[in-house]
């Protein structure tokens, strides 16, 4: 699979991240992106590991890092779950359907019972 599209192809986790905080520092960086390890202690290291294993903070970071740079920002593509980080419509959408889901299938099983217990 070839990057030619992507602005961040060859670009390392580590060189973004010391870029933005030589450009910003730790103060600025952690009021732009609220993520714990850029406020508290920050290091280039403990900032690294969080960003490695959490795929919405290092979505944050470099898509400032192509703001800052002013390089093509990225399409937004949807997950295969149709799920957004911005996208608090849907996740209110599929609570309410759960909801009315669980409140038919609790009026069914009354119901039921309804009918076995005579009420």
């Amino acid at each position: 699979m070839t990057q030619v599209n992507n602005p961040l192809h060859g670009i390392k986790l580590e060189t973004l991240l010391t870029e933005l905080v030589e450009h910003y520092g730790w103060e600025e960086l952690g009021e732009r992106i609220n993520v714990r390890c850029f406020k508290h202690d920050p290091s280039i290291k403990s900032s690294l590991r969080f960003l490695r294993k959490t795929l919405w903070a290092r979505e944050k970071v470099e898509y400032l890092y192509l703001k800052t740079n002013k390089l093509p920002l990225p399409a937004r593509k949807p997950r295969e779950d149709g799920y957004q980080a911005s996208d608090k419509t849907l996740r209110a959408a599929k609570s309410q359907s759960a909801d009315q889901a669980s409140h038919s299938k609790s009026e069914s099983d009354s119901q039921v019972n309804a009918q076995i217990w005579g009420k």
